[in-house]
C-alpha cells in the first residue's frame, strides 16, 4: 500500500495536491464533534449502565473509535502530501552542476533529485 501511494499519487504533484485536498475533508468530516459524541457516549453509559450498553451504546462507542482512526489516517495522508508539496515548492531546483556525474551533493540522495524532476 505504501509504495503504491507512493508511485501513484506521491510522484505526481496534481495527484497529491487531489490526495491533500480529499484527507482534508476525510479528516474534517471525521473529526467534526467526534469528541463531543464520545463525551455523550460515554456520559450515558455513565448514567444507564448495562440497558445503555445492551440499547447500543457499545456498538455506538466501536463506531466513534473507528471514526477516529479514520480521521488520524486521514491526517497522516494529507501531512505526508503536505511534506511531498511542500518540499517542491521550496526546495531549490537542481542546477547543471550539481546534476552532473561525481558532482553530487553530500546531502543529497538519489530519491530527492527525483522528488525535484515531478
Amino acid at each position: 500500500m505504501r509504495r503504491w501511494f507512493q508511485r501513484a499519487v506521491l510522484t505526481r504533484r496534481w495527484a497529491t495536491f487531489l490526495a491533500l485536498g480529499l484527507s482534508f475533508a476525510v479528516f474534517g468530516v471525521g473529526s467534526l464533534n467526534l469528541f463531543y459524541l464520545l463525551r455523550a457516549n460515554l456520559t450515558l453509559v455513565a448514567e444507564n449502565g448495562w440497558m445503555a450498553l445492551a440499547d447500543g451504546a457499545a456498538r455506538q462507542f466501536v463506531e466513534l473509535v473507528v471514526t477516529g482512526y479514520a480521521s488520524m489516517a486521514g491526517y497522516v495522508v494529507f501531512k505526508a502530501c503536505e511534506h511531498r508539496l511542500v518540499h517542491w515548492l521550496g526546495d531549490e531546483p537542481a542546477t547543471a552542476d550539481e546534476t552532473a556525474p561525481g558532482n553530487a551533493a553530500p546531502h543529497s540522495s538519489p530519491s530527492a533529485s527525483a522528488d525535484r524532476d515531478h
